[in-house]
């Protein structure tokens, strides 16, 4: 039809038709209006969650994961300070000041400048303290008596890492005594993470362990034959007794010795933090009896990592031989249980939800799981990177003339993370490197073997610095509370100050200096304590094991 004609069609079918085009226009407006509404609710539905096996798990947004506009366009707030991993810019910003630093000091020559640090930093490796110097006195807190008939015999097994066997062992001992058994020579459980087959022997002195608690507890390497003839050679076939954690002294007397004396034996699997934090002075000292005394390393363990001891402080002759130890918690498990985002970007987190999935099969896909990276960094609960310790400690003075041990597994992303801090501390020092690969075969493969190596390395150490919590550092602490007149110096940083620094990539190097002392400080002041109500006592040994008196060394 033409334009002539159609413009000859009377008014009213034009009006009509008119009326039909527009309504036709409107309901797709209104069709595509809803389906931008629609698609724009799914995508932010979407953007901020991650599918976990059928339930939602909120991630906080994060490097790995940038913030995207709220609905009608505006955009979010910025990230509360210290959520977000920016140490690496921090870095970028900070190095040529930390280099002229040290050339500076280093153009001092012997001035006293130039020593300074090395005066307030590691050769006065312990606080001052008023009054006499503390010192171990467990002999005198034991009640020593002849041992009277034993009640029955008490199994258990040690589950977890090195020090956490540890606290399973002294617990165990201090249970014992507390009920008159026959102790057997615990077993250790395999872990899924640690994967160490090792058992007590290939850990520990199992004759001066014995020895040692001769007088305090019965000790014998297995069951006697008549005791294990009874449940069939079947040490499962034993009743296992659950206890709660943190269970009193009152509740095994009441509870497990009354079993113990019906069947003549009770075993307790698992047994990690199976005893109250406080219970009577005699199994107090019990425990630090075993920790400190008993539980000496087997000879393979103990004479090479004397050996590592000694090629350290040869390795560090610029300070008479102290260094400074450090455990870094940056292997792969570690970071993959924290749930925290660094700088690895999609390659970390695919590597990090494999990891959890291998070690923790569906734990953090559980409903109603919240995994949120920038809380638990503002919260200080990130394992702090190899980059930030070095950063960390030489914002508090710690020179690139410092020798450095570092106490880890396997780093991950090692030769990423690993570089920088090697950078500022060249002459860094792992069991790796001061050792030979054929030195190191007999321990390899046996994560708790490998373990006591660092423990041994660090105890001696003029300073240690912790960077993340767990048995290790806490065990090591004691251990050095308990050598070293109870002050010797620790570094335990306070992490949620930290990461206010490594959020900043403008600030100074004066301003971060300042910042890092004044951390030190708070750690400094912390460092020389006194065991409180429900604290461990293998952190805490004063004043349960130690006396302002000459004691037991």
């Amino acid at each position: 039809m033409s334009l002539a004609a159609s413009i000859r069609k009377p008014a009213a079918w034009r009006g009509a038709g008119a009326a039909r085009g527009a309504g036709r226009r409107r309901g797709a407006v209104v069709l595509l209006l809803a389906l931008a509404y629609a698609a724009g609710t799914l995508v932010f539905l979407l953007g901020g969650r991650l599918s976990g096996g059928g339930a939602a798990v909120e991630v906080a947004s994060s490097s790995l994961h940038p913030r995207r506009h709220a609905a009608g366009g505006h955009p979010p707030s910025p990230p509360q300070p210290g959520s977000v991993y920016r140490s690496h810019l921090v870095f970028e910003r900070l190095w040529p000041a930390m280099r002229d630093d040290a050339t500076a000091a280093a153009s001092a020559s012997s001035l006293s400048a130039s020593s300074s640090w090395r005066r307030s930093m590691l050769m006065t490796s312990q606080y001052q303290n008023s009054g006499e110097p503390w010192m171990p006195c467990v002999n005198s807190r034991l009640t020593q008596s002849e041992l009277p008939p034993s009640n029955g015999y008490l199994m258990i097994e040690a589950n977890g890492g090195l020090n956490q066997q540890r606290l399973s062992i002294c617990d165990a001992v201090a249970v014992a005594s507390l009920l008159n058994a026959t102790i057997v020579i615990p077993t250790f459980h395999v872990n899924s993470v640690w994967r160490d087959s090792s058992k007590f022997g290939d850990i520990f002195d199992e004759d001066h362990f014995m020895e040692t608690l001769r007088e305090h507890v019965r000790v014998l390497k297995k069951l006697p034959e008549d005791v294990l003839l009874r449940f069939n050679h079947n040490i499962s076939s034993i009743p296992n007794m659950r206890t709660k954690a943190y269970s009193s002294a009152k509740y095994y007397v009441q509870k497990v010795l009354p079993k113990m004396l019906e069947l003549g034996v009770v075993r307790i699997a698992p047994f990690s933090n199976r005893l109250a934090q406080s219970v009577p002075s005699n199994m107090q000292a019990l425990r630090c009896l075993v920790n400190y005394h008993a539980l000496r390393f087997a000879e393979p363990i103990r004479t090479f990592a004397e050996d590592l001891v000694g090629r350290m402080m040869k390795k560090s002759s610029l300070t008479g031989g102290k260094y400074v130890s450090v455990h870094l918690r940056f292997e792969e498990d570690m970071v993959a249980f924290s749930c925290c985002t660094y700088d690895g970007g999609l390659k970390e987190k695919t590597e990090m939800d494999n990891a959890r999935e291998r070690s923790w099969r569906g734990k953090f896909r559980r409903h109603g799981r919240v995994i949120n990276p920038e809380a638990n960094r503002r919260d200080g609960k990130c394992p702090l990177t190899p980059l930030e310790v070095g950063m960390m400690l030489r914002g508090m003075g710690f020179d690139n003339t410092t020798s450095l041990y570092v106490a880890s597994g396997k780093i991950y992303n090692s030769e990423k993370y690993m570089a920088p801090l090697r950078q500022m501390f060249p002459l860094l020092a792992t069991k790796d490197s001061l050792a030979l690969p054929e030195e190191l075969a007999q321990f390899k493969g046996h994560s708790s073997r490998l373990a006591a190596l660092d423990y041994t390395v660090c105890v001696q150490s003029k300073v240690f610095v912790t960077t993340q919590g767990g048995n290790f550092p806490h065990f090591l602490m004691g251990h050095r509370r308990y050598l070293f007149g109870g002050n010797a110096k620790t570094i335990k940083p306070d992490k949620r100050k930290l990461v206010l620094s490594f959020d900043d990539p403008n600030i100074r190097w004066d301003r971060f200096k300042q910042n890092m002392q004044e951390i030190l400080q708070h750690s400094d002041i912390k460092s020389i304590a006194f065991r409180k109500l429900n604290d461990s006592i293998y952190t805490y040994p004063m004043p349960d094991c130690m006396c302002q008196q000459d004691g037991l060394r």
